[in-house]
């Protein structure tokens, strides 16, 4: 039983890598600065990061360690969020791209809930 979820969860990382990767094209094609850097070929761990407007910074980490969003302005942490709340905000990212949300409008929706 260990086996198999260890296996679902290398899988999971793996998606979400792949997932974080295609979303940063998307972004760059946006106009907004992104990037997302793995190590290795194995794809098990990355390193996402978006500037939504000037000095106001998306960085989301995924490893088989664990899973973390952390949102700056100004070089400040607003928020820090792991797991599944981590990846639920991802999904608030990703819906912003979708719906063709300009980041000023980002940047409003965010500040709301903080």
């Amino acid at each position: 039983m260990f086996l198999r979820l260890a296996e679902q969860h290398r899988k999971f990382v793996q998606d979400l890598v792949m997932n974080l990767q295609a979303l940063a094209i998307v972004l760059e094609r946006r106009g907004y600065l992104a990037s997302c850097y793995t190590c290795g070929g194995q794809m098990n761990s990355a390193s996402f990061m978006v500037s939504l407007t000037d000095n106001h910074l998306i960085r989301f980490l995924v490893s088989d360690y664990g899973i973390t969003w952390t949102e700056m302005r100004d070089d400040r942490e607003l928020m820090k969020l792991e797991g599944a709340e981590a990846i639920s905000q991802l999904q608030e990212l990703a819906n912003l791209v979708k719906y063709q949300i300009q980041p000023s409008d980002a940047t409003l929706a965010t500040a709301q809930r903080v």
